[in-house]
């Protein structure tokens, strides 16, 4: 389930918990949605409808089922500077081209090995925001929500989200408590010790290397 999530909150505009048609549980009634949670579950509306609606047709045509994720990672996910984040100190330095190719390459090596996992994702899941706040001295956000599963526990998934250019990108997502960024930041920092970042980006795109999105 967690490595599963994982992927799918990343590629698919980080809003995974559909009911069918993708419903959104409502919050509590004080709780007084911003922007940043708003996002959260318009995204899930659309992107978990979509899933469901063309399952079919994604089924049998995997080229649209990645464009479509594509599509939504990269209208939610603030990719350069998760990838800034994930190289850590390798990564002081580098140069914006370097920064792309690694972001390009890690996104690319995830589709190729998860991708189909969303056409096994069960979608009768609900979505609930628990709370949004204000993080790093207001510089960026934190929507905490639960994926309610029928007869399952619920599973605790939070967005971490600042402004670029006037508008809410996510750059981290924790599900369970374990983090997209810190994830892979442990798992890369082996090759990005003995190899250049260019290289470790050509040898995820060559498969050399392989992403694992779990803990």
């Amino acid at each position: 389930m967690k490595r599963t999530a994982l992927f799918v909150l990343m590629s698919a505009a980080f809003a995974v918990a559909p009911i069918a048609m993708a419903t959104a549980a409502p919050p509590a009634a004080t709780q007084q949605l911003g922007t940043p949670s708003k996002l959260v579950l318009d995204n899930s509306t659309r992107v978990l409808a979509t899933l469901e609606s063309r399952r079919a047709e994604f089924t049998k045509n995997r080229t649209a089922l990645k464009q479509f994720v594509s599509g939504e990672f990269n209208q939610m996910f603030d990719r350069d500077y998760a990838a800034r984040l994930v190289l850590g100190a390798h990564g002081r330095g580098a140069s914006n081209a370097d920064v792309s190719a690694f972001a390009d390459a890690l996104s690319e090596n995830l589709m190729q090995r998860y991708g189909s996992s969303l056409l096994d994702f069960n979608t009768r899941l609900t979505v609930r925001i628990k709370s949004e706040t204000s993080i790093a001295n207001g510089k960026a956000t934190r929507v905490s929500t639960q994926m309610l599963r029928q007869g399952g526990e619920p599973v605790p998934v939070d967005y971490l989200m600042h402004q670029v250019n006037g508008q809410w990108k996510v750059f981290d997502v924790l599900v369970e408590g374990v983090s997209f960024v810190q994830t892979f930041r442990s798992q890369f920092d082996g090759p990005l010790s003995r190899a250049s970042i260019a290289q470790v980006a050509a040898d995820l795109k060559a498969g050399k290397l392989q992403a694992q999105a779990k803990r």
